[in-house]
């Protein structure tokens, strides 16, 4: 469900309380200089009915997190999502998402906005909006999300098949989220996105204000 921090958490899975307006902009830029801009083919993954989950376990008072694309128009996918979240913080950081109900443990989202092509992943709606992640991104390039203070900046691309996912391993590339104490999430420290260029978004490290931590696995019915 932080993957509606995610994504995005959601989407992890996902992603919280500033809105933004782009989803007039194209589905695709022409200019590749532009950090905040993808590039590519539209993605499978962002297909109509294609679904997102997470572990079947409890982690951090999140558990039962199910996601699917109910529509694709001009590049944009919009999911709707649900999940079961019993750690009070949580729900207190997703309150102000738009789109968010909380009915007791019981979390949803409507209308969370998402780009995905073969070049990357970009989120259109809510305080996790702007590019996560470029596959052919290099350590250290930054993205930039139109919102003063917030950046994100790869700080690891392993290049070898070293990170456990399901029943395989594979290569990612983690961005991390930076931001200035204005734009900070309440009770959220860092938030790091893992991808694979062939499996998309595969998880969410968050790292909390209180010195603890959760990663949140993400798995997708299609592939790129």
């Amino acid at each position: 469900m932080k993957n509606l921090l995610k994504l995005l958490v959601f989407f992890s899975l996902g992603a919280l309380n500033i809105s933004c307006s782009d989803s007039n902009e194209n589905a695709y830029s022409n200019n590749p200089n532009n950090s905040n801009e993808l590039t590519g083919s539209q993605s499978a993954m962002g297909l109509v009915g294609v679904s997102v989950s997470s572990s079947s376990s409890e982690i951090a008072g999140v558990s039962n997190f199910s996601a699917v694309v109910n529509s694709l128009e001009n590049g944009i996918s919009s999911y709707t999502a649900q999940a079961t979240v019993t750690n009070p913080l949580v729900k207190n950081m997703i309150s102000n998402f738009p789109g968010v109900l909380i009915n007791g443990n019981s979390v949803s989202i409507s209308n969370l906005q998402t780009k995905q092509t073969s070049d990357g992943i970009k989120c259109i709606t809510g305080p996790l909006a702007g590019v996560l992640v470029k596959y052919d991104a290099s350590v250290g390039d930054s993205f930039t999300t139109g919102i003063s203070g917030k950046v994100r900046t790869v700080v690891s691309k392993t290049g070898v098949d070293d990170y456990p996912y399901g029943m395989y391993l594979i290569k990612t590339i983690q961005v991390e989220s930076t931001v200035n104490a204005t734009n900070r999430i309440s009770g959220v420290n860092k938030i790091t996105y893992i991808a694979n260029h062939k499996f998309g978004m595969v998880g969410v490290k968050v790292n909390f204000e209180d010195g603890t931590n959760a990663t949140f696995p993400i798995y997708t019915s299609a592939e790129n």
